[in-house]
């Protein structure tokens, strides 16, 4: 049963509604989170949309504007609404009036179009049936027995006059050992035949057949010989000279001598803890963007004397597109330019094509006003949907919700999380720096207690960055000891607890329950993701499980999940940023920091617009 069909516009007016007597009977607002989670994402494309116990379908009209939206519980499986939405789509269209809001004669129209839409479906299903029942009916009638083994005759009749050609006697063996084996084993025998006739072709069975054997044989004896030809060789040249080992005198070896820490370790840190004392990229003003308008306006001029030289006409029949609407082959060859080049830029293939696809779904039926190129509306169109995507769609200050923390007196905990090898611990390092700049305390929580080494790599940071960090050692449980640093930054008021965990790979199991446990034992404020900015596909892969192991693993009612994202190396990439991309549209989680350097100070804030002309170049 269908429980509500919408129309509303783009704007968000709502023009004519199924059930509106009924008020708001649908629980949980399956049609806002529509339009939060699949609309305003970019996400159009898709088939259907799921939310809670409900199944939502839509579909446009681009050149009125109009949004139509079907939605039934998730369970049954509506074969008419496809149908049905497409032809409200056609039926209201017709009596559409921008100046009008109120369509309640259009109730009529609509339950005859579910009635007709529901016995199309009705039709078609026993259609269905009937066609997977007649094979069955035809084994088990003798007439359809008999028809079958009188093709299956004809069939190895003609196998045999193929095989006649060359030896007679043994197509006619052949053709009646076919012709019994089909009439015996059914449609077997008809594959068989065909094999028949084809050895009869190539030659005799024994003479001409293909011996898997003998082909083994063939190979180990000639990798053999061939191991033996290389070897004869090298029996009379000398032995390459092999590495000895150190042999080391009969005196012991005193430690002195193998302690090679430095001294004066002590005042070097001290110097370089007054070196990095910079100023946080995080805080300065973004100037690529505004380098990056003037590279397009040069490349505009050059290109202007260019098609100068084309001619009035010729570019003015190009350009032209008068009040033709869009169609969806008209789209194709810009949009296939546009995916190739979203995909050179390291955007995941996945991404690319729904982007395309959504973008497609929003342009057809359009219509373009004069002197209007279709690339140019495509290329338009997308570059909307990019930023859109790449936005934040909630506050990213920090800071904010550090001194909010600290009005309820309790910490702010961010927990690092990732694949092996992205950069967590030193980008941790950085976020506490900049924390540090804003007179924000900070302490580390030490909760990689996997990885060898992790420990005192997080103690040299918090050395140089003169901040305390709570350890317990290796073979802990983190959750554990993230809860004992939070307990601890409670009673030393530190305002921030920055908890660097293991790295781990997306599908490995006990790392991830031990995970989703510090999680949820702890409900940090920030789950940080920190993904590599030279990922292409992989990006998609790691966020997504990330995501869904969370999810799956979590032992409260509402899941926490990632919430922002972490990019690192971005110095590395040149105007390969499709990474950046890739993972907020997976994961719908903005990019809070952008790591791009080696020190302390290599931290900053994502340029949205800069990005989305990098794509586009």
């Amino acid at each position: 049963m269908l429980e509500q069909l919408l129309i509303f516009t783009r704007g968000g007016l709502v023009l004519w509604s199924s059930c509106r007597a009924l008020g708001n009977a649908l629980k949980g607002s399956p049609i806002d989170a529509l339009i939060r989670s699949c609309l305003l994402e970019e996400r159009s494309a898709d088939s259907s949309f799921s939310h809670e116990s409900y199944t939502l379908k839509w579909a446009f009209h681009n050149e009125l504007g109009l949004v139509f939206v079907a939605v039934y519980q998730r369970i049954l499986h509506l074969l008419y609404v496809d149908d049905l939405l497409s032809a409200v789509r056609r039926e209201f269209s017709e009596i559409y009036d921008p100046k009008r809001i109120s369509y309640d004669d259009f109730d009529e129209m609509f339950r005859q179009l579910q009635k007709e839409a529901e016995a199309r479906a009705e039709e078609m299903k026993k259609l269905k049936q009937l066609g997977r029942a007649l094979p069955v009916q035809t084994k088990k009638g003798g007439a359809g027995q008999r028809a079958l083994t009188g093709v299956q005759g004809n069939g190895a009749k003609k196998g045999t006059g193929g095989g006649a050609a060359k030896d007679d006697s043994d197509g006619d063996m052949g053709s009646g050992r076919l012709l019994s084996n089909g009439v015996d084993n059914g449609t077997k025998g008809i594959n068989k035949s065909r094999v028949a006739s084809m050895g009869k072709e190539n030659g005799a069975p024994d003479t001409g057949a293909f011996d898997v054997n003998k082909l083994k044989m063939r190979s180990k004896t000639g990798k053999k010989g061939d191991g033996e030809k290389k070897s004869a060789p090298t029996k009379g040249e000398p032995k390459k000279a092999v590495k000895k080992n150190r042999v080391w005198d009969d005196k012991p070896v005193e430690e002195s001598k193998l302690d090679f820490t430095d001294e004066k370790g002590d005042e070097r840190m001290e110097r370089e803890v007054v070196v990095v004392r910079g100023e946080s990229m995080m805080d300065k003003e973004e100037v690529i963007s505004s380098e990056s308008e003037g590279e397009e306006e040069d490349e505009v001029e050059g290109a202007k004397p260019e098609a100068k030289k084309k001619g009035w006409f010729s570019s003015m029949f190009k350009s032209i597109a008068g009040n033709s609407s869009l169609e969806k082959a008209n789209l194709e060859p810009a949009l296939k330019a546009l995916k190739d080049r979203l995909m050179t830029k390291n955007v995941a293939e996945e991404i690319a094509e729904k982007l395309c696809e959504s973008v497609a779904t929003s342009l057809e039926g359009k219509k373009l006003g004069s002197f209007t190129r279709v690339s140019s509306t495509v290329q338009t169109a997308m570059e909307e949907a990019l930023l859109r995507i790449l936005t934040p769609k909630r506050s990213i200050d920090i800071l904010r919700d550090v001194h909010a923390s600290k009005e309820q007196g309790r910490p702010y905990v961010v927990v690092f999380v990732g694949v092996n090898g992205v950069g967590k611990s030193t980008n941790l390092a950085k976020v506490a720096y900049w924390l540090l700049q804003h007179d924000v305390s900070v302490m580390l929580a030490a909760c990689d207690t996997f990885r060898s080494g992790a420990v005192e790599q997080l103690r040299t940071h918090a050395r140089r960055l003169q901040i305390p960090i709570f350890e317990k050692g290796y073979e802990k449980d983190p959750a554990i000891v993230a809860k004992e640093a939070i307990q601890e930054a409670a009673r030393n008021k530190s305002d921030v607890v920055l908890v660097d965990t293991a790295g781990r790979m997306q599908d490995n199991e006990p790392l991830m329950r031990a995970l989703s446990k510090l999680i949820n034992l702890n409900n940090p404020d920030l789950v940080l993701f920190v993904g590599e900015a030279l990922v292409g596909n992989d990006a998609v892969d790691q966020l997504s499980k990330f995501n869904q192991k969370l999810a799956d693993l979590s032992t409260v009612a509402t899941a926490r999940l990632i919430d922002g994202i972490l990019l690192t190396k971005f110095d590395t990439i040149d105007d390969k940023v499709g990474a950046a991309l890739s993972m907020v549209y997976i994961s719908g989680a903005p990019v809070m920091f952008v790591g791009c350097g080696q020190s302390y100070t290599d931290l900053k804030k994502l340029n949205v617009k800069s990005i989305v002309k990098t794509l586009l170049k």
